[in-house]
């Protein structure tokens, strides 16, 4: 039986991943995920959580985490030498593995194409001699990559495969009332972001409380964070009075968010979750300053939240860098509690372009089964 390599070193591609073998009845496949993957019946030669779940101030360690997460890939690769390889996300890791898996005759399709259009173009040209099939999850994105010679398709965005509890159910899972305005605050999935972004976002909560009395919050705490990033979170939250909820890694924050008029959030996916969810996103991003100072040479796009982004103008507001403050988050904050109904509207443009009805995992599977033998199941 022919086999498959799946490599997807964050939860988000753990679940994408898992999607699509859901769709390929009988494969064998083995690789780098997560829980998702593995309660597939993927066999894991490295377990994501070992190199995601480290503490802030781990950066060595992380570092050597990878490095045998690649060790481990390149090994579980010689023995079972995989027909094919789905490759999702997980963008500098990938981009060095791709060119080993094509020499040993593999065929590679990469699920969630790097962001060439925002910096580093440059990695088009390896990619495109390496790369058999891209399928890319932003509508543009396609466009992009076949001016670089590469085989893209557009199959849609993973995000919108995701079963979402409504609003009712969703507050009921969660304690909450079923008529004040809530806030999810998503300060992301990993350590360093929880670190930056949670006491500012508990903060502009707390001022926006002071206001309004009934305003209630959930903090979201992702599946992959450490103990230690974890219990601080928890910590924080108990002292400022905001409940904390455990999401699910094979699912994600996305089937709760429907709880939620509003939310503050990491830059990423999570933003792209919570308007698809109609948690109307104020979204942050902060970084060291050696970060800061390359992205300021290399990044060309003005705007990060990728819903932004999709519509080509700021529709949702972002704060990053010293504007990630307390004060201007509240005040943005503020302000999208107060024009919750005409930023739907701009939700509902989000999904219309990212296109209703595409069954992402379906179209990946698509492309993968006729090296692997077998037919994609549309059910």
């Amino acid at each position: 039986m022919k086999t498959l390599l799946v490599v997807a070193g964050e939860a988000s591609g753990d679940r994408a991943a898992a999607a699509v073998i859901d769709r390929l009845p009988g494969v064998q496949a083995f690789g780098l995920g997560g829980p998702a993957l593995e309660r597939r019946g993927v066999e894991l030669a490295w377990d994501l959580r070992s190199s995601t779940a480290l503490g802030v101030g781990e950066v060595g360690v992380r570092a050597g985490s990878v490095v045998m997460a690649w060790q481990a890939v390149l090994r579980a690769q010689r023995k079972r030498r995989a027909d094919a390889a789905l490759l999702v996300n997980y963008s500098e890791f990938n981009a060095r593995l791709a060119p080993r898996l094509h020499a040993a005759g593999a065929r590679v399709v990469w699920y969630g194409a790097p962001q060439i259009w925002a910096w580093r173009e440059g990695r088009a040209d390896v990619l495109r001699r390496h790369v058999d099939r891209m399928a890319v999850v932003l509508p543009f994105e396609e466009q992009v990559w076949r001016r670089a010679g590469v085989d893209a398709r557009y199959v849609g965005h993973p995000a919108t495969e995701t079963a979402q509890a409504d609003r009712a159910a969703a507050r009921r899972l969660l304690g909450m009332t079923p008529y004040a305005a809530a806030v999810a605050v998503l300060p992301g999935s990993r350590p360093h972001e929880v670190h930056r972004l949670l006491l500012p976002f508990l903060d502009a909560y707390e001022r926006v409380r002071s206001d309004r009395a009934s305003v209630d919050a959930r903090t979201l705490l992702a599946g992959g964070l450490d103990d230690r990033t974890r219990e601080w979170a928890r910590a924080v939250c108990a002292e400022r009075r905001v409940g904390t909820v455990e999401v699910d890694p094979t699912v994600g924050a996305i089937g709760l968010l429907r709880a939620f008029d509003a939310s503050l959030c990491a830059s990423g996916t999570v933003s792209l979750e919570a308007v698809l969810a109609r948690a109307v996103p104020v979204v942050a991003y902060r970084v060291g300053l050696p970060t800061e100072l390359v992205a300021r040479l290399l990044v060309k796009v003005r705007d990060v939240a990728l819903p932004n982004i999709l519509l080509g103008r700021r529709a949702f507001p972002e704060l990053l860098q010293r504007d990630v403050r307390a004060a201007r988050l509240a005040a943005a904050l503020e302000d999208v509690l107060d024009r919750r109904a005409e930023l739907a509207l701009a939700c509902n443009e989000v999904e219309t372009v990212l296109g209703s009805g595409r069954k992402p995992s379906l179209e990946v599977a698509r492309m993968l089964a006729p090296w692997l033998g077998v037919e994609a199941q549309a059910a």
